[in-house]
């Protein structure tokens, strides 16, 4: 029986190559296959069950290689834009994690620039977790914000009962490494639970809370086995937040949502997501009225000792479970998993043609 506490260490050099070379197998170029391995080593370390190597690899067996709809070694192209800060990129396809990596450093660069950056891709695959990209901004030192629209459509609008809209994350990240000792990070996406988590507890036995999701025929389920539909958190609230990455998608020329990732529809119409970044140099955004003469910096931290007073003492921020799971599997030398995720990894081994990973191998530990 799995011990749901019981974790086991496995080698960052293990995993990481191992993801490398799984997407080389696939036929990804040796640069997106890097870019797709320090994701998948990204969201382990923080902790992020839901979008580590094993989705990555899985969403890659739905939507991407395998059936012809992620293009490995596509080029990115640049699209013409009057506008010096903000760019629009065709992915053509390609591996969505390296395009992320990529659209982000170049915010970043026009950031440097102009104070702010943006980048729009359209024809985008998936990039997974966006709290990874915008976290990686914001320890450089830049406020971050990506959205995207998912891979296929998945949740109920509120009141619905079909499916039209995908997860649609938002991710903010936030360099408050001074103030607090990590970037605050909001990241989410607009359903009750991604449909990640909802695998995850197929793959763990465990079920589902009510009001997560519904099964085939619209009815409220907690059976992670036969969810086949997301509901939107927060009712018309996450909605809403929801339909701003359709509406995003809709200006950048994404298509139809009902058909996103299916063969359903005109053969005209197009069937990829889009991706939206922008960075802002925190620069750009100084006042000059910060009371009593405190810097920016000093202004940031003051703010938010003020929200976790007064009795909030005990409150957390986000992004600090993030931190702190980045921190506990810095401390214990290697990625975390369960033994469900270990021998989920035979899936890929399997695939190499190279034996299973033997769980004997590895260090465990009790949390």
């Amino acid at each position: 029986m799995n011990n749901p506490n019981e974790y086991f260490v496995v080698p960052a050099e293990l995993h990481d190559d191992l993801v490398r070379r799984a997407y080389i197998k696939r036929g990804y170029t040796n640069e997106e296959a890097t870019d797709a391995s320090r994701f998948c080593h990204s969201a382990s370390r923080h902790g992020i069950r839901t979008h580590n190597g094993l989705k990555a690899l899985h969403l890659d067996d739905l939507f991407g290689s395998k059936v012809g709809g992620w293009i490995p070694g596509a080029e990115i192209e640049v699209l013409p834009s009057r506008f010096a800060a903000a760019e629009i990129w065709d992915g053509h396809k390609k591996l969505g994690q390296a395009v992320a990596y990529k659209a982000m450093d170049r915010c970043m660069e026009l950031a440097d620039k102009y104070g702010v950056g943006m980048v729009s891709v359209d024809n985008a695959t998936h990039y997974l977790w966006g709290g990874g990209y915008v976290i990686d901004a914001a320890q450089k030192g830049y406020i971050a914000y990506t959205n995207c629209t998912s891979a296929t459509s998945e949740v109920v609008p509120f009141g619905g009962k079909t499916p039209t809209m995908g997860t649609n994350p938002h991710s903010w990240g936030f360099p408050t490494q001074s103030a607090v000792g990590f970037p605050i990070v909001i990241d989410w996406a607009t359903s009750t639970v991604a449909m990640g988590r909802v695998q995850q507890f197929a793959r763990e036995g465990k079920e589902l809370a009510p009001g997560w999701a519904v099964d085939a025929e619209g009815k409220p389920t907690t059976d992670p086995k036969k969810a086949t539909a997301l509901l939107p958190f927060g009712a018309h609230k996450g909605y809403g937040l929801g339909l701003v990455d359709e509406l995003y998608a809709a200006f950048i020329g994404g298509s139809l949502p009902s058909i996103r990732g299916t063969t359903r529809g005109p053969a005209s119409e197009k069937r990829g997501s889009t991706f939206f970044f922008q960075c802002i140099h925190p620069e750009a955004m100084r006042g000059h009225d910060y009371a009593l003469g405190r810097t920016q910096e000093e202004n940031l931290k003051i703010c938010l000792a003020d929200i976790l007073g007064q009795g909030n003492e005990a409150c957390i921020l986000p992004g600090q479970i993030e931190a702190q799971s980045a921190k506990l599997t810095d401390a214990h030398g290697g990625l975390l998993f369960t033994k469900a995720e270990i021998e989920g990894f035979a899936h890929i081994t399997d695939e190499l043609g190279e034996p299973a990973w033997n769980i004997q191998n590895f260090r465990s530990i009790t949390l």
